[in-house]
């Protein structure tokens, strides 16, 4: 039965990918200019040798033709020609994927780690001086801009020395051992990957807290209660497990979240992943790159998707009937 329900899943899924990609085909081809518009700046460069250029990559073709080869040159892993980087954008982006991949996992876990004890015991202790405080403190971290955050966590690199201000090696990394090279990379992972955590923790916190109030008001917890069961026990045995179908499809939510929220922490704080690549390749016009980096984006959220949908039919068992 789970398989059945991950296919018809991947095949929605994949439905949805060829509709993003042609999409962001159709609003780039609407996009005014090109990679060229520099070069047509240069008096001692002739429309001539520009058209064959634009030519020589395709740029002249409709946009069907250049739509089906991009899709042949996914499946061999290429992904389109950069112009740019005058390389293929397949092993172009897998390094920078791979780095926000990383960053975007720990954060993400870093922030349900924190998140579910906090809104826990928030919903265990409603209504006292705790759970205020941590009310007034989630609502100020909600209204701090993420950008603002990041260049705060920035200012506190470039004034205290304590963690590198970017990027995410060190100069003569190559010679460290193991362990040096662990550190290294944790040092600079650090403030990015705490910047993003922020980002997401107090809107965490508030889901969990109300879910976990909706469920703590049930009659069968007030049974549970009055067998002697304890507080504890009922808390993460009886309550979460019941509080976990919103919370899990809050999970998926919260891969996307972190997404969009790591192109500007990358950017501010020098993290090499797909977001200053992304707005490189904006700035250039590099189409094939655009379309890459969305694609991969995409992909990832649908895939985070795709997982929590499974959690969700494991979970679930309405779901599993229906």
């Amino acid at each position: 039965m789970i398989a059945k329900y991950i296919v018809r899943r991947l095949v929605h899924a994949t439905l949805l990918l060829v509709a993003i990609s042609f999409l962001s085909f159709a609003l780039l081809e609407m996009a005014p200019g090109d990679y060229f518009d520099a070069l047509r700046m240069n008096p001692q460069i002739s429309a001539q040798t520009i058209n064959g250029i634009r030519s020589e990559y395709g740029l002249d073709r409709p946009l069907l033709i250049r739509y089906q080869h991009w899709l042949l040159s996914v499946f061999k892993g290429q992904m389109g020609y950069s112009i740019a980087y005058h390389t293929p954008v397949g092993p172009l982006l897998s390094i920078r994927a791979r780095n926000t991949l990383l960053l975007t996992g720990i954060s993400t876990t870093l922030a349900w780690l924190l998140a579910i004890p906090i809104g826990v015991w928030s919903a265990k202790n409603r209504g006292s001086w705790g759970d205020r405080a941590g009310g007034l403190l989630t609502s100020t971290f909600l209204t701090i801009p993420d950008l603002l955050l990041f260049l705060c966590l920035l200012l506190v690199a470039v004034k205290t020395g304590w963690f590198p201000a970017g990027g995410m090696t060190s100069p003569g990394e190559a010679s460290f051992g193991f362990w040096s090279k662990t550190k290294d990379i944790a040092l600079h992972l650090f403030l990015p990957g705490v910047g993003l955590a922020l980002g997401i923790l107090p809107m965490l916190v508030r889901h969990i807290r109300s879910a976990m109030i909706e469920v703590l008001e049930s009659p069968f917890i007030r049974a549970a209660r009055g067998h002697g069961i304890s507080a504890r026990r009922v808390l993460y045995c009886y309550a979460l497990p019941v509080a976990a179908n919103p919370l899990i499809s809050l999970l998926g939510f919260s891969l996307g979240t972190m997404l969009s929220a790591s192109v500007m922490v990358e950017v501010i704080l020098s993290w090499p992943g797909l977001g200053p690549l992304l707005v490189e390749a904006i700035f250039a016009r590099d189409v094939y790159v655009v379309i890459g980096v969305v694609m991969l984006s995409s992909l990832f959220l649908v895939a985070g998707n795709l997982v929590a949908d499974v959690l969700l039919f494991a979970n679930d068992p309405r779901i599993r009937v229906e």
